[in-house]
């Protein structure tokens, strides 16, 4: 199911689609139909049995002591049994369809989750949160609802109209062709609705707006402390609100497209006694002209005809509504399958070993949107070697996060190659590439977990007694100890929250604990204080010795001691050197550093309400 939606004939789609992802528990699917359609055709037992009882009343009239009493009684039990069966079928065939929604929703969603772990991390940079986050919980949590009860309902829909028609046209066929005129406009204007091309689209675009407003409340929530603290109101965070708008625009687009021929379908398919009743004055009204005898039994016809109406209507809705709910279904399983049809993280065929810890980039070409020409790296040449470190600095939206992410494989290559002791990462098992490096982002994500079991990430082999030594090297023993459970405290519960420096030496810990040749830094001390910084800065000691270090840095300070500094510019490799020979020479990290050296200097002075040099 992970590779879902991919054979021999190409992917399948629409309905196709969703009855290929039922089909997986195709013995529970076939047996719910099965029941479904026998619970549709006992569904007619009681309106039968009421036809039987009517006319025998009717023709005893208007002497309702001659009607047969027997008969009567034997057609009332018969309509309670049909009733009796269809609501135990009908429930034995919702039993089987839940029990396969819910075996083909867990793989489902095993499925989805295995194929995220096994795509670039670049996607889940690029994609955001809040659309995975409704793709995994709305729209493969809908596909359970199809299967557990659009589908057996579809079956139903499907099976009922054909004794349905038979009866009707078999007691009296000028009712019946009334009523199947009755259905055939509502059908009529129902189809002309939902297949317009442009309810289709319309649909297809408030898909999108409603993932694109999921991301953009995700991100609003994450910053929901600035907003507050500034004062803001939604409608000053743009995007969200941007986002809403334009979920509202579709939303009530769609909803006026289809107001009208809905309505009119619903009424039109749920009245057809409307179609009934002007055959029945017109054909009464001869009637009653002949003998009493001929009147009552035409009289009890049209009014079994009236009853039956509304068994019509009941079959005919299923049908919309199954409809309907698969065409917004079938959106959200495209969605789902476009992140399935995502490329995994190719794998070698014949996997090269590390021989080496040198990181070498060699003429490095890299564009996030290959059908751009706009490439955010462009020639990047440099090698970060073993037991040293290699500070990589520049303007913003220079390329230098980008750099970070290539390493790992977060993204491959357009041209050139990253290389790793002499073998391309393309050549790497990925899993042992991921073993050999380890990353510190400047957003530290911790699990809700105990701190003990957040550090053990890095390796869940670790005793405790390594976990409990790699936090005093990270310098957090101190604050760990100090929170109600210790090590066994579980972050983000009952008020356990930890500043932005503590989480940073948290994930410096889990690095250490997972000891990999190969440290990447992005940004690690962005946004330390500078407590946090001198602590963090003696983490990275104990984290970096022995090793190949790559660190991302705005901070030039954090950069002076590094054995080499690559500036990046303009996603292009401008100079290259230690800190004393690239201050030593005109060029862009001299100026990058005197312009840092002036603003560390600023002093805000209350006597001009501004900055002023110290």
């Amino acid at each position: 199911m992970g590779k879902a939606g991919k054979n021999t004939d190409g992917p399948k789609t629409g309905y196709a689609r969703l009855l290929e992802i039922a089909m997986t528990k195709k013995p529970l699917v076939v047996g719910s139909l099965a029941l479904s359609a026998l619970a549709s055709l006992l569904s007619f037992v009681p309106h039968i049995s009421i036809y039987f009882i009517l006319r025998n009343i009717i023709e005893a009239m208007p002497d309702i002591s001659r009607a047969d009493a027997g008969s009567i009684v034997r057609w009332g039990w018969i309509a309670l049994g049909g009733e009796i069966c269809n609501i135990l079928v009908y429930f034995a065939a919702l039993m089987c369809s839940h029990l396969a929604a819910f075996g083909a929703l867990y793989r489902l969603k095993v499925d989805f989750a295995s194929h995220l772990a096994r795509v670039p991390l670049g996607f889940h940079v690029l994609i955001g949160s809040g659309k995975l986050r409704k793709i995994t919980d709305d729209n493969i949590e809908k596909i359970e609802g199809f299967i557990a009860h659009q589908l057996p309902d579809l079956a139903a829909a499907i099976v009922a109209p054909i004794p349905l028609f038979v009866l009707l046209y078999a007691v009296d066929w000028r009712f019946g062709l009334a009523s199947t005129v009755g259905v055939v406009v509502g059908l009529y204007m129902y189809t002309r609705m939902v297949g317009d091309q442009g309810a289709q689209s319309n649909m297809t675009l408030y898909q999108k707006a409603l993932e694109d407003m999921n991301n953009a409340v995700v991100e609003y929530v994450r910053g929901i402390s600035v907003v507050k603290a500034f004062k803001q109101t939604v409608y000053s965070f743009r995007r969200l609100y941007d986002s809403i708008k334009r979920y509202t625009t579709w939303t009530i687009k769609y909803t006026l497209d289809m107001q009208n021929g809905y309505a009119a379908a619903v009424t039109l398919v749920q009245c057809v006694f409307l179609f009934i009743l002007p055959v029945a004055i017109i054909v009464g009204s001869g009637v009653a002209q002949g003998d009493t005898a001929a009147f009552s039994a035409f009289a009890g016809t049209a009014l079994f005809y009236m009853i039956l109406s509304q068994a019509v209507g009941g079959v005919i809705i299923k049908v919309i509504y199954a409809s309907g709910t698969m065409m917004q279904i079938t959106g959200n399983v495209d969605a789902m399958d476009a992140v399935l049809a995502e490329p995994e993280l190719p794998a070698p065929a014949s996997p090269k070993p590390i021989t080496g810890r040198d990181v070498t980039f060699d003429n490095v070409t890299f564009s996030y949107d290959k059908e751009k020409d706009v490439e955010a790296l462009s020639g990047v040449s440099f090698t970060a070697k073993q037991g040293e470190v290699t500070a990589i600095v520049g303007p913003s939206g220079g390329g230098k996060s980008t750099i970070a992410h290539l390493i790992p494989r977060f993204f491959d290559v357009s041209g050139g190659a990253v290389r790793i002791g002499g073998t391309d990462v393309r050549e790497i098992d990925p899993r042992v590439l991921m073993d050999n490096v380890s990353f510190v982002f400047q957003d530290v994500y911790l699990f809700k977990q105990s701190v003990m079991d957040n550090i053990r990430m890095g390796d869940p082999s670790a005793s405790d007694e390594r976990v409990y030594e790699a936090a005093r090297d990270a310098q957090c023993a101190d604050f760990i100890e100090k929170l109600p459970q210790g090590y066994q405290t579980v972050v983000g519960t009952k008020g356990i929250h930890l500043s932005g420096g503590e989480r940073q030496r948290l994930a410096i810990a889990r690095a250490i604990v997972k000891d990999s040749p190969i440290v990447v830094l992005d940004e690690a001390t962005a946004f330390s204080d500078p407590e946090n910084e001198h602590l963090i800065q003696k983490a990275f000691e104990r984290l970096m010795k022995g090793k190949t270090v790559i660190m991302i840095a705005h901070r030039l300070s954090t950069v002076r001691g590094a054995d080499q500094i690559v500036v990046i510019d303009g996603g292009r490799v401008v100079q290259r050197g230690t800190h004393d020979a690239l201050l030593a020479r005109d060029g862009k990290y001299g100026d990058m550093w005197r312009v840092y050296t002036r603003v560390s200097s600023w002093r805000m002075t209350a006597a001009t309400g501004g900055f002023n040099h110290a």
